[in-house]
C-alpha cells in the first residue's frame, strides 16, 4: 500500500498543530507508524488521501452507527444548512431531539444540550456538587469522562501514558476532591463510601468502559452502585456518551437495568456532529441556569445542524428490530474470534451489543491495571498487519471497535479471516 499523501500531509501538520494532530491517539504515536489522512467515507468505508479504502470499525469512534454518510442524515442536514447553521436562539429542533432522547431513557425527564461529552460531564459534576452541597466526585480508574481538570485522574484512552493526575497543568487544589479506585471493586468502593461518608456528592461510572478497552461490569457491580448510593445519599451518573443510544435506545441502563441519576450522552445522538447532553429528574435539572442557581451556558448549544442530525438518526434508531440486526452482526464476530482467540492463551476478547476489543493479554482483562499489562508491541504488530490488509481499527490497545448498521456479514468474515491468520501466524 502506498501511504504517500498522508506522508506528506502529516508533516506539514506538524508545523502548525501540535503532534500534527487535534486528539493526541490520531497521532498512531504507540503505533510507530505515521496517521493516514481520511479524505472521505462511505457506508462502512474510509478512503485516505492516497486513496486507499478501509472497512472501518473506529467509526469516529463509536459516534456513525448508521456508518458514514447514510443518505437520510445527509439529505435532512443538507437541507437544514441552506437556512442557517447557527442563530445562538432558541429552535424547535431541541426540543424534538430532547423529547426522542428522553422518550427513549427513562430516567431522563429534562435534559441540556451541550457542545461535546467533555462538557457534558463537566456541567453534571457541577449539577451533582450543587444539588447535594457536597463536593467529592468518585470515578473509576481507566474510565475516561473527557479532559476536564478535576476528573484526569487515572483517565484511559490517550491519557494511560501520562501519570499522577494524566496530564500537567493541573494543580493539585483541583483533584483533591476527586477519588479514583478500580473497577469493578466492590470493596475498594464501599471503603472510599466509608472513609467520606457524608462527603460524597456524586459516582461518576462509565457503565461499560471503553476508554481502557471494552471492560465489563461483573456481574451485579452496577447494582450494587445504585445501592450503595441510594443508601449513603449520593448521586449516581453514567457516562453514556459511548454507549448511549449504541446498545440500545435506552442505553447501558436499559441493557443493565440500572438507572443512574444523571445520565451524560454525546456521539451518536448528534448523528456525526459535535454534541453533548446532560439529563435527570425535574427534580435536579431545576437547579440548571435560567430557574437554577447552577451556572453553565454555550454559544452553540443545541446547534441546529447536530440536532437535525440527531433527529434523523434517533428516528432511525427507534424503528423496529434495529438493534436486533445491529447486535446479531456482533453475536457473529463474537462468535468467530472468541474462538480464535481460545486457540492462544494470550489473546482475550471483550465485547458487548456492537462494540468489542482484542486484548494481547495472558488473563481476562477486568479493569485497567489488567488493561495495562497488554502486549503492545503485539497489538502494535497486529494494528499494522490489518491496515495493510485494508481494515481500520481504533488506534489503541485502550480503545474500542465498533459495528455499524452498513457493515455486511461479508464484512465480518473478511476481518475475522485476517486475523485468524494474524493468530496463527504468533
Amino acid at each position: 500500500m502506498n501511504f504517500n499523501n498522508s506522508i506528506k500531509e502529516f508533516k506539514k501538520a506538524k508545523l502548525f498543530m501540535p503532534g500534527g494532530v487535534n486528539s493526541p491517539v490520531r497521532s498512531f504515536k504507540d503505533l510507530g507508524e505515521q496517521p493516514i489522512f481520511v479524505e472521505k467515507g462511505k457506508g462502512p468505508q474510509i478512503f485516505d488521501l492516497d486513496s486507499n479504502k478501509y472497512l472501518d470499525f473506529c467509526l469516529s469512534w463509536g459516534a456513525l452507527v448508521l456508518g458514514h454518510t447514510y443518505p437520510a442524515v445527509v439529505k435532512a442536514v443538507t437541507a437544514a444548512i441552506k437556512k442557517g447553521t447557527s442563530f445562538g436562539t432558541a429552535t424547535k429542533l431541541e426540543t424534538k431531539l430532547a423529547e426522542l432522547i428522553i422518550t427513549s431513557m427513562p430516567s431522563i425527564e429534562q435534559l441540556r444540550f451541550v457542545n461535546s461529552g467533555t462538557e457534558a460531564v463537566m456541567s453534571a459534576i457541577r449539577l451533582a456538587r450543587g444539588y447535594t452541597k457536597k463536593d467529592i466526585i468518585i470515578k473509576f480508574d481507566g474510565c475516561y469522562h473527557g479532559h476536564s481538570d478535576f476528573l484526569l485522574v487515572k483517565a484511559g484512552s490517550g491519557a494511560t501514558n501520562l501519570v499522577c493526575s494524566s496530564s500537567q497543568g493541573i494543580p493539585k487544589s483541583v483533584i483533591e476532591n476527586t477519588v479514583s479506585i478500580p473497577f469493578n471493586d466492590q470493596y475498594a468502593l464501599s471503603d472510599v463510601c466509608q472513609k467520606y461518608k457524608g462527603r460524597i456528592a456524586a459516582i461518576i461510572v462509565e457503565p461499560v468502559p471503553a476508554n481502557m478497552g471494552v471492560i465489563l461490569p461483573k456481574e451485579s457491580f452496577l447494582k450494587f452502585l445504585r445501592d450503595i448510593t441510594k443508601n449513603n445519599n449520593i448521586l449516581l451518573i453514567f457516562d453514556e456518551v459511548i454507549t448511549g443510544f449504541r446498545l440500545g435506545v435506552s442505553g447501558a441502563q436499559g441493557w443493565f437495568k440500572v438507572e443512574p441519576d444523571i445520565t451524560c450522552l454525546g456521539k451518536i445522538i448528534g448523528g456525526g456532529f459535535p454534541v453533548g447532553a446532560y439529563g435527570a429528574r425535574k427534580k435536579i435539572m431545576s437547579q440548571i441556569s435560567p430557574i437554577g442557581d447552577v451556572y453553565q451556558a454555550g454559544t452553540l448549544s443545541g446547534n441546529p445542524i447536530a440536532m437535525t442530525a440527531g433527529i434523523f438518526t434517533l428516528e432511525i434508531l427507534r424503528q423496529e428490530n434495529f438493534y436486533q440486526k445491529l447486535n446479531a452482526k456482533g453475536k457473529i464476530l463474537e462468535n468467530i474470534l472468541k474462538k480464535l482467540c481460545h486457540t492462544k492463551k494470550n489473546i482475550q476478547l471483550n465485547c458487548i451489543g456492537s462494540m468489542f476489543t482484542i486484548f494481547f493479554n495472558d488473563t481476562e482483562v477486568e479493569n485497567f491495571e489488567d488493561a495495562k499489562n497488554s502486549n503492545l508491541k503485539a497489538f502494535k504488530i497486529f494494528y499494522n498487519t490489518l491496515l495493510r490488509e485494508e481494515i481500520y481499527f481504533s488506534p489503541s490497545q485502550f480503545e474500542t471497535n465498533f459495528l455499524s448498521s452498513k457493515h455486511t456479514k461479508k464484512n465480518l468474515l473478511k476481518t475475522a479471516l485476517i486475523i485468524e491468520q494474524f493468530i496463527k501466524s504468533l
